[in-house]
This record gives structure tokens, C-alpha cells and sequence, in this order.
């Protein structure tokens, strides 16, 4: 459970009152009236109902600017809620009982999904292209180059778990499905800026590079196997269910890294000794995880039901959203093929 705090206009006393009985929170308690005229409403809320309730303050205050909502995480509460006891479920008919599991069932898979509002401030943190997310992608590309030529794949692993690229690739995929415009274009602005700062101090790294450049970590990044395909869809999808869930997302982003850094990684080298074929089977392996990424975690929020708040919001993402899945898909056949031709001719 968590703590929905409400600080509004004491005129909004009733309605805030009204919303925690139409919803059935666990608690409600408000404070006295604020030198300022406002109140304070904590509502004790169950996770199932934790967006019915935001969604009903949201509707009733969106004209409203006196007024703010914070979600305040909540480790224990005591006393614990009472389950019912299995001896009254005997006097319930199977329609009751077959109803009861129905609900029982919804509220478990609720339970394990974060707020709208909660995934949408996590992924704008990760999508902000500020000195943060710059030094993160020199220090991961530093380690990374220097794991590949070396063939160290401890190295290798080192740069995984810096993982910058995470963020903004789930953060595009979030906007589009909820139709946020703006974080959209920052994730993707972030994103590109990431991989190619990646490769241009990839290709420094190389020109400064004494040793040999045939190491067989950093060759077989410059091609693309179909079984990778895989690995990078599992990814995403175990990236968006981390993200939905509210589960740590720690080990997910190394996996996500595994597909995204060393890839950009490998372009600059190759770049930085001539090597352009070898650039272009790391260029399509980087392109492969990327589509796979964003196509896996847009059809992992589509299934959980991550969609904007109104109608019309819903609407309008839902035409995206299928916009989207569908140049994804697009751009994954045209990969496939650019890869099976490229084989051809070697």
C-alpha cells in the first residue's frame, strides 16, 4: 500500500471525501485548514485502486492550480489488513465464489503495477540528456573498448552494469504509448546523442590504441546472429515489466547493455582503423537490439494497459501506439533482409 497526499482548497473537502468512499481506500485522515486556505488528505490506498483513485483527483482537478498530489511509498502498515476467513466462502454460491477468484485475481495482477504517473517520472529521470547521462556513456565506452580489445569479457561486464542506454529507449516507448509528445522526442534526443557520443570517443580510443584489433570479443560483435534477436526481445520485455512492476531494474539494464554499448562501441573501433564492413555488421547489430528493444517493451505496455488517463488522450495514443508497433515490425523485416543479403555476398 501507499499514501496518496492531497493538498488542495478546503473546498474541495467533500470531494476528496466523496472520491476515498467511492473508491473504498483502507483510510482517510485531513488535516485542519492551512494559514494559506488550503487542507491535507492522506489516503490510505490499496494497490489495485491506486489509479482510480489518481485518476479521480486528476479529472477533478485539472482546471484547478492551487493543488498538488504526491505519492508517498509506505514499507510497513500496521495492523495488517484481515484476510477473510476461508469458512465464510462456504455459504457463497459458485457464481459468488467463480466472481470472488475473479476479483482476487485482478487484485494480485494490480498489485504488482506501478501508477501511470509513478513509470512516467521514473523514465523522464532516465531520458534527460544532462552531464549525468554524458560522463555515464564516456565511462561506459572507455571500459567497454578497452574489455573488447583486450578480450576481457570481465571488463566487458563492467560496462554492462553502467548501462546508460537503458533509460532512453524505454522512455521513448513509454511516450509513445501514452502519446507524450515531449518525452518522446527527449528520449530519442538523448538516445542519439548517447550512441553517438559512444562512437566518436570509441574512435579516439582506437587511433590512440597501440595494441591489435582482432580480438575475438570485439569481432563477434561485428555480426549479426538471428539468435540475438532474441535475446534483445526478451530484454526489452524484461526491461518494461521491471519498469511496470516497480521491481528493481538493475540486472534488466545490464542485460539491455549487453545488446546496446558494446555494439556502439565496436563501430568507433572499426571506424578508427578503416575497417567499414566490420562497421556495418556492428552498425546492423545495434540497429537489430534497438528495434527489438522498443518492439518488445511497446507490446509489453500495450498487454499491461498503460494508456493515458481520458478518452481522447487514449484514443489518440492508441493510434501511435499501433503507428509505431507497425514501423517497428517494418524496420525489423527490412533489418532481416539487409542482413541476409549481406551474408549472401560474403
Amino acid at each position: 500500500m501507499k499514501i496518496i497526499e492531497v493538498i488542495a482548497d478546503a473546498g474541495h473537502h467533500d470531494t476528496i471525501v466523496g472520491i476515498a468512499r467511492q473508491q473504498q481506500v483502507e483510510d482517510i485522515w485531513l488535516t485542519q485548514n492551512k494559514e494559506d486556505g488550503r487542507i491535507v488528505a492522506r489516503l490510505l490506498v490499496s494497490p489495485e485502486k491506486r489509479q482510480k483513485v489518481l485518476d479521480a483527483l486528476q479529472t477533478i482537478f485539472h482546471n484547478a492550480d492551487n493543488y498538488h498530489v504526491f505519492i508517498i511509498p509506505l514499507d510497513t502498515a500496521l495492523p495488517k489488513p484481515i484476510e477473510a476467513e476461508t469458512s465464510a466462502d462456504e455459504s457463497l454460491s459458485n457464481e459468488q465464489l467463480e466472481e470472488k477468484e475473479a476479483q482476487e485475481k485482478e487484485r494480485k495482477k494490480a498489485a504488482l503495477i506501478s501508477t501511470r504517473e509513478e513509470i512516467l517520472a521514473q523514465v523522464e529521470k532516465d531520458a534527460q540528456l544532462n552531464d549525468n547521462f554524458i560522463l555515464l556513456v564516456m565511462l561506459s565506452a572507455i571500459v567497454a573498448a578497452i574489455g573488447l580489445l583486450e578480450n576481457n569479457l570481465a571488463v566487458i561486464v563492467g560496462a554492462m552494469v553502467i548501462a546508460p542506454l537503458l533509460g532512453p529507449n524505454i522512455a521513448f516507448s513509454l511516450g509513445a504509448s501514452l502519446g507524450e509528445k515531449k518525452l518522446v522526442i527527449d528520449s530519442l534526443k538523448t538516445l542519439f546523442t548517447g550512441i553517438g557520443i559512444a562512437i566518436l570517443f570509441s574512435v579516439g580510443i582506437g587511433l590512440l590504441w597501440p595494441g591489435s584489433f582482432d580480438s575475438s570479443e570485439l569481432l563477434a560483435r561485428t555480426d549479426v546472429a538471428y539468435s540475438g534477436t532474441a535475446i534483445a526481445l526478451a530484454s526489452g520485455a524484461a526491461a518494461s515489466l521491471s519498469l511496470v512492476s516497480g521491481t528493481s531494474s538493475v540486472l534488466v539494464g545490464v542485460m539491455v547493455a549487453v545488446a546496446l554499448m558494446p555494439p556502439a562501441v565496436t563501430i568507433g573501433l572499426m571506424l578508427s582503423i578503416g575497417e567499414y564492413n566490420h562497421a556495418l555488421g556492428a552498425t546492423l547489430l545495434l540497429a537489430v537490439n534497438i528495434v527489438c528493444i522498443n518492439l518488445s517493451a511497446k507490446l509489453v505496455f500495450l498487454f499491461r494497459g498503460i494508456k493515458p488517463r481520458t478518452w481522447l488522450e487514449a484514443h489518440r495514443a492508441k493510434q501511435s501506439r499501433l503507428l509505431y508497433i507497425g514501423i517497428w515490425v517494418v524496420l525489423l523485416v527490412l533489418l532481416f533482409v539487409i542482413i541476409y543479403l549481406r551474408h549472401r555476398a560474403q
